[in-house]
């Protein structure tokens, strides 16, 4: 069943692989461009720019160029290190992530330069996903990159989950997210193209929303650093920064209705209900009797892990069965370990089941795992579990609790070969749990 559940997993992952969702929204035609909805003849449109951030965002853009690549005047996407891929049209950089780096603020003052030069005949095409809130950066005035990196890894650590940190991102950012791309790029048409990595596909969320309408305020921001007391550890120019916006000395993020996304569409091009669908019928290739419980997963991972479990343990459908969930949990860390929500999670669906007395034939396999292959800052996508892995722990003399209490699941699953490594996968969807049973 380790060989099913894996199996599982990738066809899902393909399932989300920009070279089959950016044909669906683009086309070269006889007359012209089609984006969407949208057809542009030639003599409507002067230059075509092109820029983009995300993990997905090199393979969106070489499926792009395929299709369109001698249209275009100019571009620059901004990716993860190690996931860039050679592109004859568009320049495309590498930077940091989670944590922004000086590539990641050298590649939005690229971007944000070139989206100045776009006029009112011009076409701007953006290419969005998962992970774009760390690889596009900017900094309030007066604070540095280092001021911004200290505030993204006190999100990082204390269990907000995306929507909240996006919140925050958003109000710290004066020319890229919550829309101020958008703003970069006004008055020439701007056509969106979005990977999803949040729960319930909130565009203004994705990514930061950097093309999008922000409905969140500096008092939303405010509020999450309260809510996770991090508004005593912020560095002293993004302090005056939230100030300054709670008190109206400076703008908020554009809002829906702002002329700036007048001649603004996005596209929703992927989505993890799309990756879901794809684990469905992989599974009933493979003879499961396949439900897929949710797609919202979210909360710490420790606890949906338990949750999980128990739900596998007291299936009682016909078997063999594949129980499916989507989404994304979170990690308050507390421990000095290495890992990430996956292995977490896997790590606490085996101790759970641990405790439970499971015979060999009796005992479920969980993988959870990220569609874009990284949990972390780790090199492996997430974990898996079975019965082998247990018994490798039981004989290695290993203390689950011990593990997980230190935040330190990489190394478990290291020593037991319980991780799930992909490499870079070049889309990003949120997370994956496969539950298999005999």
């Amino acid at each position: 069943m380790r060989s099913h559940a894996l199996t599982i997993f990738h066809e899902a992952v393909q399932s989300v692989q920009p070279h089959h969702l950016i044909p669906k929204y683009v086309a070269r035609t006889a007359a012209g461009l089609q984006f969407g909805n949208t057809a542009f003849r030639h003599d409507e449109y002067r230059n075509l720019f092109v820029v983009g951030a995300g993990k997905a965002s090199a393979a969106m853009a070489r499926e792009l160029e395929g299709i369109v690549g001698p249209q275009i005047t100019d571009g620059v996407v901004v990716t993860k290190y190690e996931h860039a891929l050679p592109l004859q049209y568009i320049q495309c950089r590498e930077a940091g992530h989670p944590v922004p780096d000086e590539a990641g603020l050298r590649a939005g003052e690229e971007i944000v330069g070139l989206l100045k030069k776009a006029g009112a005949k011009d076409l701007v095409l953006a290419l969005i996903s998962g992970g774009a809130s760390a690889l596009l950066v900017d900094c309030p005035p007066g604070a540095t990159l280092q001021d911004v990196r200290r505030v993204f890894s006190d999100l990082l650590a204390c269990g907000a989950d995306i929507t909240e940190m996006n919140i925050v991102r958003k109000h710290l950012s004066p020319g890229i997210k919550g829309g101020q791309l958008a703003n970069s790029a006004y008055p020439a048409t701007l056509i969106s193209f979005i990977l999803s990595d949040v729960p319930g596909d909130a565009l203004e969320s994705i990514a930061s929303g950097p093309t999008v309408p922000d409905p969140s305020t500096f008092a939303d921001a405010w509020n999450i650093l309260q809510q996770y007391g991090l508004h005593t550890r912020l560095p002293a120019p993004i302090l005056q920064w939230m100030q300054q916006g709670l008190q109206q000395q400076i703008p908020d993020t554009p809002k829906p209705g702002d002329t700036v996304f007048e001649h603004t569409v996005n596209y929703l091009v992927g989505t993890n209900q799309i990756a879901l669908q794809a684990a469905k019928e992989a599974a009933e290739k493979l003879k499961y009797h396949t439900t897929i419980v949710s797609s919202g997963l979210a909360g710490e991972a420790r606890e949906q892990a338990v949750q999980i479990a128990a739900q596998l343990l007291s299936y009682n459908g016909p078997r063999p069965a594949c129980l499916l969930w989507g989404g994304e949990t979170t990690v308050t860390i507390k421990g000095s370990g290495k890992g990430g929500r996956n292995q977490e999670l896997a790590l606490a669906a085996l101790h759970y089941l641990a405790g439970k007395n499971l015979s060999p034939d009796a005992f479920p396999v969980l993988l959870s795992a990220g569609t874009d292959g990284t949990d972390g800052p780790t090199d492996a996508a997430g974990g898996i579990i079975d019965h082998d892995v247990y018994q490798s722990a039981l004989e290695q003399q290993h203390n689950l609790k011990e593990f997980l209490d230190n935040n330190d699941a990489y190394h478990f699953l290291q020593q037991t070969n319980g991780h799930v490594i992909t490499g870079p996968t070049q889309t990003n969807v949120m997370d994956m749990v496969v539950g298999l049973l005999p």
